[in-house]
């Protein structure tokens, strides 16, 4: 349980972060900032926890969270010139904030009893729809929905989490293992531009 939630709280503050750079970067005053870093932060998980019924939802029955957040996005804002490479910075964080929360969902997902095919949906789901949100609040079009590998990485590192746990790897490695994988794919797609085929036809 404590492990659990070290791994959700580093997800936060991590998802926190890159909300705090994207505001930064469309230079929204210090209340957008935290509106920013908030729904970055606690969106993904406020919708899982809605669609399988466990409310009150995890930030408003515990307030470290917000706490959290407001703390993360001081410390953005006040540390800014040490980020002053914001899109590298918001990659590292938003990398590591996917890697995170993929597999918190997943584990809530099983704590609910659901198979591991909705187990990873429900991991991505919290992993990506902060990001979301993120964008469309900062008129961005999302992540997610572009060429980049984002959610498939997501979906491979739940899916290699269950295939390590069949094979008996102790729940804590398959873990951590997963969480590796998401970063690993999210770093490796970008370092050597790695995007789902473009389904649409150039015209002539």
């Amino acid at each position: 349980m404590v492990f659990f939630t070290t791994l959700d709280m580093l997800g936060t503050a991590a998802f926190a972060i890159s909300g705090v750079l994207v505001a930064m970067e469309k230079r929204l005053d210090l209340f957008g900032v935290v509106i920013v870093a908030a729904v970055t932060a606690i969106g993904g998980g406020t919708l899982r926890d809605l669609l399988i019924g466990d409310v009150p939802v995890r930030w408003m029955a515990d307030p470290r969270y917000l706490y959290l957040i407001l703390a993360t996005a001081a410390f953005a804002v006040l540390f800014q010139s040490r980020l002053r490479y914001l899109r590298r910075s918001l990659f590292l964080f938003d990398t590591l904030g996917i890697g995170l929360y993929t597999l918190v969902g997943i584990e809530k997902g099983l704590a609910t009893g659901l198979s591991p095919l909705i187990c990873v949906v429900l991991g991505t789901m919290t992993a990506c729809f902060g990001g979301v949100i993120r964008d469309i609040l900062c008129n961005e079009i999302p992540v997610i929905f572009r060429k980049e590998i984002y959610a498939t990485a997501c979906i491979a590192g739940g899916a290699l989490y269950f295939v390590l746990l069949g094979a008996g790897l102790p729940e804590a490695y398959a873990y951590l293992a997963g969480i590796g994988a998401v970063i690993l794919i999210r770093l490796l797609a970008v370092r050597f531009k790695i995007a789902l085929p473009d389904i649409y036809r150039k015209r002539i």
